[in-house]
């Protein structure tokens, strides 16, 4: 699975591959304007890899674009092609409250981890949904949170996103040492596949792999794999920019505070609000205690990203699945007895089925206000 960025006010196209034929030539041209960029010292083993289109097979999609844009960079100084130069890099652009991202992280962190010491640098490009991952504290707290120890360009301008013409999360770009695209791969999965392209890349640039294992790298809480199988729910943003399938009579009003309630009935992948709320562009914030928001869900775990509000101070809530304690199937952001805090701006992993994956009911009750809430996403 993956995630597409679909907000219009950015008028980005999917990253589309050229032929090899014509990027050959084209890449040869710009390697002599480049200046300070990757091949700006490599023209001639680029010619040579031109002539023999390389020993793995792989294509060349393009020349690599410059990291040049990042509002910051954390775990490193501004990577430039001068500090890439000679390496493998692969590119990876996420951001910290995407799903498909967590959930992928595990073998990147170990793909870094593994072959580190060989001539492979993971540059992670944190590129932003919702506006809250724009601030460089909150993606600071998330990449220390998640044990990320390779750099990261903070993207909050979308410059780098731009300049690979991408439009997925996550979204994996494979760089020769050459400084030439050599693969991509959007979404999740492939894992196997993609370790592969590394390990050649690293033998062309004289660095075969040491042993021919590849990583097992298991994710737990929101990192665990998802049931692809499994899932009858799709993502679900609650902002009314890009909301579906919301129920609660008289529709979403657009930013001003009314009272929302309960459908008379409602169906599969439907949801609702309670209660006092405003609904903006990309989230709803909750002006009173008590409100609630309703999910009838298909899928072993629902995640809600939330925030705490303007004052930071933690908002406590409570869930039902079913109408009861969710007991064995609450998620790791919950206890047994459905309680939890919202703390910080991310996703929160509220259910997580142990007893089978059926149509659920699923409830969350806010007991302050202030509240904001993002989108549903599952596994």
């Amino acid at each position: 699975m993956l995630r597409k960025d679909t907000r219009s006010t950015h008028s980005l196209r999917r990253h589309r591959l050229v032929l090899i034929g014509l990027v050959l030539v084209a890449g040869l041209a710009a390697a002599a304007s480049l200046g300070a960029g990757w091949l700006s010292r490599a023209a001639p083993a680029a010619a040579a890899g031109a002539a023999n289109a390389n020993a793995s097979g792989l294509p060349v999609e393009g020349i690599a674009p410059k990291l040049d844009g990042a509002v910051a960079w954390l775990n490193s100084p501004p990577l430039t092609g001068a500090a890439l130069r000679g390496k493998v890099v692969l590119v990876d652009f996420w951001t910290y409250s995407c799903v498909n991202c967590l959930r992928a992280l595990p073998h990147v962190r170990a793909w870094a981890d593994k072959y580190r010491d060989q001539g492979f640098v993971v540059v992670g490009v944190h590129t932003p949904e919702f506006d809250f991952e724009k601030d460089v504290a909150n993606v600071r707290r998330a990449v220390a949170d998640l044990g990320i120890t390779y750099p990261v360009a903070v993207d909050s301008d979308f410059r780098i996103w731009r300049a690979f013409d991408n439009q997925f999360w996550p979204a994996h770009y494979f760089i020769d040492a050459q400084g030439r695209i050599r693969h991509h791969h959007f979404g999740e999965g492939s894992y196997e596949a993609s370790e592969r392209v590394i390990r050649e890349l690293l033998a062309e640039a004289g660095h075969p792999a040491k042993d021919d294992g590849y990583v097992a790298a298991h994710g737990s809480g929101v990192q665990m794999a998802p049931d692809m199988a499994q899932i009858g729910s799709p993502e679900t943003y609650v902002g009314y920019e890009r909301a579906a399938r919301f129920v609660s009579p008289g529709g979403q009003t657009r930013d001003r505070s009314r009272d929302y309630a309960m459908p008379a009935q409602w169906s599969l992948n439907q949801w609702a609000l309670v209660g006092h709320w405003t609904v903006h562009g990309e989230k709803a914030v909750l002006d009173d205690t008590g409100g609630r928001v309703l999910y009838r869900f298909h899928a072993r775990d629902l995640n809600l990203v939330l925030g705490p509000g303007h004052d930071g101070k933690p908002v406590r809530f409570r869930i039902r699945v079913d109408g009861l304690p969710p007991g064995a199937n609450h998620g790791s952001d919950v206890d047994a007895d459905g309680n939890g805090q919202v703390t910080t701006q991310r996703l929160y992993q509220l259910v997580r089925s142990s007893d089978g994956v059926r149509d659920r009911s699923f409830e969350i009750e806010f007991l302050d206000p202030g509240v904001e809430a993002f989108a549903f996403t599952f596994g």
